[in-house]
């Protein structure tokens, strides 16, 4: 064992990447979750996080004993520093939940001893680090900022290859030692004071909601104007000022960070007068692209939504994952129910979907594309899936002769289809919407 003795706690998304990267660099580390039978199952070297590389590292760390897992906070007490990654829900309000992580805490203050070191990769409100640090001076245990910037689906590439690693301390040594279990030597290092660093975690989320926002009220005015977005956006990312990602559009913006972390933001600033308005305008226009969506297909099919069958092909928020926390495809879902559609639904990862929500959505979920898409009205693409390009359009277009095919990330060939007998509408064109 050459690293140091770690400890993570919380075995979501970002906790069990954490941990299992750790341990990959040969810190000893230990991983607390309050979930008995999650970490029974990570014990096991079963996760449901669909991740890649996750279940590699899983298993290399539990054979080398490099990683272990416990409900105990005690298994904690010898830890150098331990990363706090339980999460911070909205409330109905869009303050932030921070019972978690209070809860932990209490929970650390009791085991850890004096000159071990807590770094928060939750995202937590400006002001939370120095609050939690406050509370930890008088037993000698130092609290950082540490927010992380890890993509679902690409998470042990990034903690791998981090583009910037930033540290919120007062506490130069404790600092330190964060940057140097977290580090690469090629990733640039930012340490600022903890209110920066919360605030940059948060800044950084809306600035990208703000883009993805804008690029789909690009796509109405190209589709109102006769020009192409991707010609538009294609030019605009091509400035460096400006840059060409969060610039396509979609069906709109969700996952588990960009809708509560604009929420967050927003209510911070209410609280100190301030409003965010280019924020708020995001969030306004994400809330209305289901409506735009769904308008367009009444306006497109002979026969009203409700009396149509609809099948969304994707589920999940992005592709390359089977999360569908807030996923903009089931928002559509449930603006196209609401309308009276039937909807049948499609994903790559189907089957290790949680079902409920697909339940609440009024999906009926289906694990064939060919079966899923027969006899549909309309074919929503809804998630970016490249294998939906893929698909035999001719064989759909056979069972489901004369279908719409409403094309909201733009993925499929228009030529393809059309030589199929499919009428493509995509989404900031000329002939879409």
């Amino acid at each position: 064992m050459t690293g140091r003795r770690v400890g993570v706690v919380g075995a979501g998304y970002v906790g069990l990447t954490t941990a299992a990267c750790l341990a990959e660099t040969e810190h000893d580390t230990v991983c607390v979750d309050v979930d008995s039978d999650k970490v029974q199952r990570l014990t096991g070297a079963a996760t449901m996080l669909d991740e890649p590389g996750l279940p590699f590292l899983l298993v290399r760390g539990l054979r080398s004993n490099d990683l272990r897992f416990a409900c105990d906070y005690t298994k904690l007490a010898d830890r150098d520093v331990v990363f706090v990654c339980v999460p911070t829900p909205s409330s109905a309000d869009g303050s932030t939940d921070l019972g978690a992580v209070d809860a932990a805490f209490d929970e650390l203050a009791s085991v850890l001893r004096p000159g071990s070191v807590i770094a928060v990769k939750s995202t937590v409100p400006v002001g939370t680090t120095r609050r939690l640090a406050e509370r930890l001076r008088g037993i000698g245990i130092t609290v950082v900022a540490n927010p992380e910037f890890l993509r679902e689906g690409h998470a042990i590439y990034d903690f791998r290859h981090p583009e910037r690693i930033i540290v919120g301390s007062e506490d130069e040594d404790a600092a330190a030692t964060v940057a140097e279990i977290c580090g690469s030597a090629r990733a640039l290092t930012l340490t600022m004071s903890p209110e920066s660093a919360e605030l940059a975690k948060y800044a950084s989320n809306a600035f990208l909601a703000v883009k993805i926002s804008y690029a789909n009220s690009l796509a109405r005015l190209c589709a109102q104007v006769g020009a192409h977005v991707e010609d538009v956006t294609k030019c605009m990312g091509a400035d460096v000022r400006i840059g060409g990602h969060f610039l396509s559009p979609g069906p709109g913006w969700g996952g588990s960070c960009l809708p509560k972390d604009t929420a967050s933001m927003l209510h911070s600033g209410r609280t100190k007068g301030i409003d965010l308005p280019e924020v708020a305008a995001a969030r306004a226009t994400n809330a209305a692209q289901p409506g735009r969506l769904a308008d367009a297909l009444e306006h497109v099919l002979p026969t009203p939504l409700r009396a149509s069958r609809v099948t969304a092909l994707g589920l999940t928020f992005k592709a390359g994952t089977n999360d569908v926390r807030d996923s903009p495809a089931l928002t559509v879902c449930t603006e196209l129910a609401r309308r009276g559609a039937q909807i049948t639904g499609y994903d790559p990862r189907l089957s290790s979907i949680d079902p409920g929500p697909l339940r609440r959505c009024r999906i009926v979920p289906v694990d064939d594309p060919y079966l899923a898409t027969k006899g549909a009205d309309a074919i929503v693409v809804l998630t970016e899936w490249p294998s939906f390009r893929d698909l035999d359009w001719q064989a759909i277009a056979d069972q489901a002769p004369g279908t719409v095919v409403l094309d909201a990330r733009n993925l499929l060939d228009s030529s393809r289809l059309a030589d199929a007998g499919l009428r493509r509408i995509g989404n900031g064109s000329p002939d879409g919407f």
